[in-house]
C-alpha cells in the first residue's frame, strides 16, 4: 500500500452540514483523485459518515452485486447506505456537504473526529464521527482480549 488514508484529525462542521476535509486527507486526495474528486457519503450504522471515493465505493457496489438480488444481507445494507447516502463534490477549498439525514441522524455538528480508514483500493475512506461520541465509544468499546488474539493471528 502506497499513500492511504492513515491517522485523525479534527474538524468543524458548519450549520450547512459543510465541512472542510482536513490538510493531511486533502492533499493526498488531490494527488490521487484530482479537482472536482467525486465521493459517496453514507453510513452502515447511523453513528458515523463513511466517504468514500467514487471508484472505492462503486468496488463496493461490484462486490455487492455477486449476491443475488433476493439475498436479504443485500438488501438489508442497500437500503441503509442508500437511506443515509449521497453523492458528493469535493470545492476546490476542500469542502464536502453531508446530507441532512446523517448529520441529524449521527449528531455531525461542530467537532467531529475525521479518520483514515485504509481500503482495498488506494486511498480508502474517511470515517467521520462526532468528537464526543467517538471518545465515548472508544471508552465502551475497548480492545478485548478476542480482538489481539485475531490480530496476532494475523502477524501483528
Amino acid at each position: 500500500m502506497a499513500d492511504v488514508f492513515r491517522g485523525s484529525s479534527l474538524a468543524s462542521i458548519e450549520d450547512t452540514g459543510r465541512f472542510k476535509l482536513p490538510g493531511v486527507f486533502k492533499d493526498l486526495i488531490d494527488a490521487q483523485l484530482g479537482e472536482g474528486a467525486k465521493f459517496f457519503i453514507t453510513s452502515q450504522d447511523g453513528k458515523r459518515a463513511q466517504i468514500y471515493p467514487m471508484r472505492e465505493w462503486e468496488e463496493r457496489e461490484a462486490l455487492l452485486a455477486t449476491l443475488p438480488m433476493s439475498s436479504p444481507v443485500r438488501i438489508k445494507f442497500q437500503k441503509m447506505v442508500a437511506y443515509y447516502g449521497a453523492p458528493a463534490v469535493m470545492d476546490k477549498q476542500g469542502r464536502i456537504q453531508l446530507a441532512p439525514v446523517l448529520r441529524n441522524e449521527a449528531n455531525l455538528k461542530g467537532e467531529v473526529v475525521v479518520l483514515g480508514m485504509a481500503g482495498k483500493l488506494e486511498p480508502g475512506y474517511l470515517e467521520v464521527m462526532n468528537h464526543e461520541m467517538f471518545k465515548d465509544e472508544m471508552k465502551s468499546k475497548p480492545f478485548t482480549e478476542e480482538d489481539l488474539a485475531a490480530l496476532a493471528a494475523l502477524g501483528m
